[in-house]
């Protein structure tokens, strides 16, 4: 696939934005592990190559198991996240899909008892983080560079 544009040198200002929030959302404290856990879900959820890529690679490099990354797909049945990760992930899985299920409190209230309000702000803002960045890539027809087959 060929890159439509080269978004950051046409609008350099707005990347630099963007790759704030995330700036933001780490020295706020967000877990990293959890951020990229995040971030693959969602971008899986929305087909975006070159985010599963980069982020399936930097939870590796960070340790985390093939279980949990080849289960994350499957999740709600997987045995490899704690009830924390699956509400947050949940809350991801919503407000990817928002236009069907509308952000309802049966998805909600799970985050809010293992997370404080601060962590359930930058949860959030991660996830609509990741959102922008996949429909960006996507747009744009960004795809991952080949490694090796």
């Amino acid at each position: 696939m060929r890159t439509r544009l080269d978004y950051a040198a046409a609008a350099p200002e707005a990347i630099k934005a963007l790759a704030g929030v995330n700036a933001a959302l780490l020295r706020a404290g967000l877990d990293k592990r959890l951020m990229d856990l995040l971030f693959l879900r969602v971008s899986q959820i929305n087909g975006c190559s070159y985010c599963v890529d980069m982020h399936a690679r930097d939870l590796r490099q960070a340790g985390e198991s093939n279980e949990r990354l080849d289960g994350l797909a499957g999740w709600r049945e997987s045995p490899y996240f704690t009830e924390p990760e699956k509400a947050a992930l949940e809350w991801a899985e919503v407000l990817t899909h928002v236009d069907v299920t509308h952000a309802p409190d049966a998805a909600y209230e799970p985050l809010a008892r293992h997370y404080d309000s601060k962590e359930v702000a930058n949860i959030t803002y991660a996830i609509a983080l990741m959102n922008a960045w996949n429909r960006i890539a996507i747009g744009f027809h960004e795809g991952p560079e080949p490694r090796s087959r």
